[in-house]
């Protein structure tokens, strides 16, 4: 079964992403007026780029797990066969 849900955990994951990207825009557009700082930039302070990168991979990691567990449970809905389950283990 696990060969049946890899294909849609592929396109699970390329909509967290862009998700993510969507309410990182979102989030930083309300605690910011400045776009997030790139830290290849010679004029962005340690404090911007480390907030921005701080920022962007909280909101990746929270999109990330409520997307992929919002797939786990729909998948499971749909075969009755939840993914993260190891028939090893």
């Amino acid at each position: 079964m696990k060969f049946i849900y890899k294909p849609f955990a592929i396109i699970v994951g390329l909509l967290a992403g862009i998700l993510s990207k969507k309410v990182f825009e979102k989030v930083w557009g309300a605690i910011a007026d400045d776009d997030p700082r790139d830290p290849d930039d010679r004029d962005a302070s340690w404090a911007e780029v480390i907030a921005s990168a701080a920022v962007a991979g909280a909101v990746v990691k929270v999109v990330q797990a409520l997307v992929r567990r919002g797939g786990a449970k729909s998948f499971e809905r749909a075969t009755g066969y939840w993914p993260g389950d190891d028939p090893a283990g």
